[in-house]
Formats: structure tokens, sequence, C-alpha cells
């Protein structure tokens, strides 16, 4: 897992705190920011699963050429 993905994964659980809270005390603003952060987490998750499979990808062609 790299620094992407983790801050995404961050980013979900405080948006669902935050869409949580929001529902807990009536307050639909508080409840689409955290909708919204947590969308911005699912896709900061993802974008660094493919850094990481193209990391990895990289790292196998560089493993079969020194063969």
């Amino acid at each position: 897992m790299n620094t992407d993905e983790m801050k995404g994964k961050f980013q979900q659980v405080k948006g669902a705190v935050k869409e949580k809270a929001g529902e807990m005390t009536g307050d639909p603003v508080l409840q689409e920011e955290g909708r919204d952060e947590q969308a911005e987490g699912e896709v900061r998750e993802g974008v660094g699963k493919v850094k990481r499979k193209v990391g990895e990808a990289v790292e196998e062609v560089g493993k079969r050429i020194k063969q």
C-alpha cells in the first residue's frame, strides 16, 4: 500500500464520520461534505492502486530484462 492509498482510505473514513455527524445533528451541508470527501478518498485510493500496479509491472519488466 502506498501513500495515496493510505491517504485515500483515511479520507474515506473522515468523510464517513462527517456524514454521520451531519445525520446526527441534522446538518445536510455536513452530510454532503462527508459524502464528497468519501468520494474523493475513493478516487485517491484508486490512483494509488494504479500507481502501485504500474510500479510493480515496471519492476517485473526490469527483472525479466536482467535475466
